[in-house]
């Protein structure tokens, strides 16, 4: 049964929060773009929000359905008897965090950023709001990598480096 949690765990885990840091990261220079803040990469000139659209609807699904990662972590923690090991405590706090910074603040900054590109706001209206919703992108990102390495590393478990 563990093994059955645990591999439910990981792959929910990498399709869900694998694809909110790669659209949530792409976002805010997509979302710019389509305010008039660039071009393509083919050089032709930005074109509408479409793609933007397309990445928070990622974001924003695939933030209800990750919510099966905690779930099935939480239930092999319990098959495995660790829920009180420090590890595993601190990865639950900044899953917790994560959660809350993408629900409280990348999500919002997302629909602000779209509501000023359907707007028609320019470049430089748009530029603050994505770069706040940049780095809070990367900070959201920087909290997973950190709950990455304390589910490899264990510290001061048996298996552990």
């Amino acid at each position: 049964m563990t093994e059955f949690l645990l591999s439910v765990h990981v792959l929910v885990a990498i399709v869900t929060v694998g694809s909110i840091t790669v659209a949530a990261s792409m976002f805010p220079r997509v979302a710019l773009r389509a305010c008039g803040g660039g071009e393509r990469e083919d050089g032709a000139p930005a074109g509408g929000t479409g793609t933007a659209v397309v990445l928070h609807r990622v974001c924003a699904g695939y933030a209800v359905a990750g919510v099966v990662v905690p779930v099935f972590g939480v239930a092999t923690g319990a098959q495995l008897g660790v829920l009180t090991d420090a590890w595993l405590i601190v990865s639950m706090v900044l899953t917790t965090l994560a959660a809350a910074l993408l629900g409280l603040a990348v999500l919002p900054g997302q629909r602000r950023l779209l509501a000023l590109a359907e707007g028609a706001a320019s470049a430089t209206e748009a530029r603050p709001v994505a770069s706040r919703l940049a780095m809070l992108t990367g900070v959201f990102n920087l909290l997973w990598a950190v709950v990455v390495v304390l589910m490899i590393v264990r510290p001061g478990s048996t298996t552990g480096v």
